[in-house]
């Protein structure tokens, strides 16, 4: 059965795109969740009009994601933990710890599985970390770990 996608399915498409699919897959799963409809002549005219919308909704979000890097990129982030001799931690700043810091100093709501740290920071110092806002939007940000007060 021939449907048009009107939301994103994954491993399927994308808004508007048309695709064959086998009919119970249609019947009992996209069609029911408002994902597609059955592609008609009227509905494939509507196609257009699906594609531009999900592009303009991609576009949007790329140019926020763009502002919110280069907020982030500008501003270093402040961690305290706590130190033992020689600048070694006690444990280690991990993804989560680096996301709580970044929505505490900046505002902006950061995934913590969206901040890729090669391995836990172990140590005093400036950090670069690494963080994923949206497909080709990864601005990497200065940590830098300070000694918290006993």
């Amino acid at each position: 059965m021939k449907v048009i996608l009107q939301r994103t399915v994954e491993k399927l498409g994308d808004p508007g795109d048309v695709v064959e699919v086998a009919d119970g897959y249609a019947r009992n799963y996209l069609l029911p969740r408002g994902l597609a409809v059955k592609a008609t002549k009227g509905a494939v005219r509507h196609v257009e009009s699906l594609r531009r919308a999900h592009a303009s909704r991609i576009q949007k979000a790329r140019a926020e994601a763009e502002q919110v890097a280069a907020r982030l990129a500008s501003t270093p982030i402040r961690v305290r933990a706590r130190v033992g001799e020689e600048g070694k931690l006690f444990g280690s700043v991990t993804a989560s710890d680096v996301a709580e810091a970044i929505l505490e100093q900046t505002g902006v709501r950061v995934d913590r599985h969206d901040v890729h740290l090669p391995e836990p920071i172990r140590s005093v110092g400036t950090h670069e970390v690494r963080v994923h806002l949206f497909p080709e939007v990864d601005p990497v940000l200065t940590v830098q770990v300070e000694p918290s007060e006993p």
